[in-house]
């Protein structure tokens, strides 16, 4: 009786921490934020905020100066949102979008002027006898540093220490050293924006331009600083010659659909894991729907700016987030039809598939952080949402839903016909099917060369977006209100895609205003010159005065695609070492890598064939199959290394046969639940979701085929060539 109370007691527990985090994250949206969670903010393509254009000081800037100029502002307006953009607009401007706010007066105060860097030394005023600082001159200022990194030393105990290393170029080097030379002893004050944010005390002159910042610091103490210095030392000094308040991008109608499509996603997930695995199912539905809420939570807590790419992270660790359950309810199922009762199958369940559990997790954090630390813009937003999802969901699986099935257990439901029994599956040969699915792979890989190929004869091997290239930004003032996106959208859209001949076309209301932003590809002067009469003539304009244009450049800049590129690298790098040690074989790391490239050439194929748009989404579902594949590897060479131990006289061959049969039913039961996740999206979402959910879709696929049919086998092969 006791123990029965104790399990009521258990769920109610679970129940009211659902309602309290449903209550503080209920579902509904406002202007700026989510229900009550008032801190989640929408970017700019769901809820719009403020754009600000600034003008080079500099009549004729180099372009090298302004992609500088341009990338370190990107690193700096990301203090107010990891979402903001920066582009360059024209030939001497650059645009900076910060979504989820609304006061362009405040933005511009605390933004300050770029590039407002500057060391000082303490001098005696003269006239008051009083000390003040004296700022150096320019080269000492931005302009003479040319390297500002974290790096270490040791100190006089022999302890490592974070430093900050400066470099300077020659003029900086010259005038730092006669700096330093009079102010040994004392301190050199670095200020940005008005205010102090370091002042290392000057141990002897410095004559090599090179020098460190010493000060017990904390790695991310050194790093914020080195940030700052380089955020702040700026090719170019900018005016701002104008802000306002933009409209999103994507409408009200993207995050409803998108919130719809979760909440059917979720009903149909939960119902599904009921029907397959009885009572556990039950346990797992009841903690996805404290993961859901939970994950609202932090979001409010992490004070995060939500994007579309970010919803449909949410929306796809939804589906993934059954996958931990599914392993282990399979173990408990073996255990069970091993003999064991009920509640020593749990126990037995849990312990068996916590080694998958957090090896695939941690594998998928690991492609999180790394997108993270090397990403910018919507890219570092989404690795929030995805890292953020990968904890909560070994949370809810590994202790959630573990408590939950034992108080099920506990309140009566303790016949084994509530939990199931595992079929011994029947042993197929996979390392057999080689002569088949290899040639697969390698045909559906070779038709994305060949049509990345032939449409590189026409200059876009992939059909880049305006996120890319760039394009025309045309602002029009019309005698009326327009609501784009809206109920006025269709009407300008079609007029745009008849006259400009495209169909990638943004519009953006301009608050307090009856301007629109539309941004396409750059056009040319016969289709830009078909664009303005045609406004001029269906909307009554003047083309001199009502009709504007700029060309800008891409949101996605050379630097954060090389960064996307750097993130794949580093990842695959750090997850074959992590591999390498937990399974103390390098082959698997290997074979997980080679079926990771397949994935994502897969999905490149579905980018080049469909051409589908390449966008700041491509960067992010690029990175997301990464972290899903080798999830779904992780859990074939779990049980490989767990069947090697217990199979001691079987074959390479029938070791990789076994494990591969064993984890099938987890591998489709995972795929189809996220699929069903992403499917929804696909037909519920607006375009652009759609863009990210298709590719996705054959990401999902192609991380089956290949955690099924290419990384056991491509391991097995390893091993036998190994021992020749």
């Amino acid at each position: 009786m006791k123990s029965k109370k104790r399990s009521w007691a258990v769920l109610i527990v679970v129940a009211l921490m659902i309602v309290a985090c449903a209550y503080v994250s209920a579902v509904g949206y406002g202007k700026d934020h989510i229900g009550t969670a008032k801190n989640i903010k929408l970017g700019l393509d769901l809820a719009g905020g403020v754009n600000i254009t600034y003008e080079a000081n500099e009549e004729n800037p180099s372009i090298e100066d302004m992609n500088d100029t341009v990338y370190k502002l990107q690193q700096r307006v990301e203090a107010w949102s990891t979402e903001a953009e920066v582009y360059q607009e024209g030939t001497n401007r650059i645009n900076v979008d910060i979504p989820g706010v609304y006061d362009a007066e405040k933005i511009l105060s605390e933004l300050g002027n770029p590039g407002s860097i500057s060391f000082c030394e303490v001098k005696t005023d003269e006239t008051t006898g009083e000390e003040v600082l004296e700022g150096y001159s320019e080269v000492v200022n931005g302009n003479g540093i040319t390297s500002a990194q974290v790096s270490t030393q040791q100190d006089s105990y022999g302890n490592t220490e974070y430093v900050v290393s400066l470099m300077f170029n020659d003029e900086g080097s010259k005038a730092f050293a006669e700096a330093t030379q009079r102010n040994i002893g004392k301190p050199i004050y670095i200020i940005y924006d008005g205010k102090i944010i370091s002042y290392p005390t000057v141990n002897e002159a410095i004559t090599n331009g090179q020098c460190v910042i010493e000060g017990n610091f904390t790695y991310d103490e050194a790093n914020s600083l080195a940030t700052t210095i380089r955020a702040g030392v700026l090719k170019l000094e900018l005016t701002e010659i104008s802000s306002k308040v933009v409209s999103a991008k994507l409408g009200d109608e993207a995050v409803s659909t998108s919130l719809m499509a979760g909440a059917i996603g979720i009903v149909i997930v939960m119902l599904f894991m009921i029907a397959v695995y009885w009572i556990p199912g039950l346990a797992a539905a009841i903690a996805l729907l404290l993961y859901v809420a939970a994950m609202l939570c932090f979001l409010n807590g992490l004070d995060v700016t939500l994007t579309l790419p970010g919803i449909a992270g949410i929306i796809l660790s939804i589906g993934m987030a059954v996958d931990a359950n599914v392993i282990i309810f399979t173990r408990i199922r073996e255990e069970i039809a091993a003999g064991k009762n009920v509640r020593e199958a749990i126990k037995d369940g849990f312990g068996k598939a916590l080694s998958a559990v957090i090896d695939g997790n941690i594998t998928t954090l690991i492609a999180a952080a790394v997108l993270y630390l090397k990403g910018t813009g919507t890219i570092k937003g989404f690795a929030i949402t995805l890292a953020l999802g990968i904890v909560l969901s070994m949370f809810t699986a590994l202790l959630i839903t573990r408590f939950v099935l034992l108080a099920l257990y506990g309140i009566g439901f303790k016949d084994a016909k509530y939990y199931g029994k595992q079929k011994a599956p029947k042993i197929r040969d996979y390392f057999g099917l080689k002569k088949i699915t290899y040639p697969i792979a390698v045909v559906l890989i070779c038709i994305g060369f060949v049509s990345m190929g032939i449409h590189a004869s026409s200059g876009n091997p992939l059909n880049y977006s305006l996120d890319f290239t760039g394009g025309t930004a045309m602002t029009v003032t019309f005698n009326d209100y327009l609501e784009v996106p809206g109920a006025d959208e269709t009407e300008l859209r079609q007029l745009f895609e008849e006259n400009a001949g495209t169909t990638d076309i943004q519009f953006q209301n301009v608050a307090g205003s009856t301007e629109i932003v539309i941004k396409t590809p750059v056009l040319d002067p016969e289709h830009r010159g078909a664009v303005k009469e045609a406004l001029a003539e269906q909307y009554d304009l003047d083309i001199a005065e009502d009709i504007t244009e700029e060309n800008i450049s891409g949101v996605v800049s050379g630097e954060m695609r090389s960064n996307a590129i750097m993130s794949v690298i580093i990842a695959g790098i750090c997850i074959l070492l992590y591999i390498w040690i937990r399974f103390k074989d390098v082959k698997i790391g290997a074979s997980a890598i080679i079926a990771l490239l397949h994935d994502v050439l897969v999905v490149l194929m579905v980018y080049a064939v469909v051409r589908i748009p390449v966008g700041t989404t491509f960067i992010a579902c690029m990175l997301t199959i990464v972290g899903y594949s080798i999830n779904a590897t992780i859990v074939v060479f779990d049980r490989v290394r767990e069947n090697t131990r217990s199979m001691v006289k079987a074959s390479t061959e029938e070791i990789v046969n076994t494990s591969i049969s064993q984890t099938l039913s987890r591998s489709i039961t995972t795929s189809l639940t996220t699929f069903v996740m992403v499917l929804l999206i696909y037909i519920m979402g607006v375009t652009s979701i759609r863009e990210f959910a298709l590719p996705m879709m054959a990401g999902i696929i192609a991380g089956t085929f290949s955690s099924v049919f290419i990384s056991g086998t491509i391991w097995c092969l390893m091993k036998k060539a190994g021992r020749k």
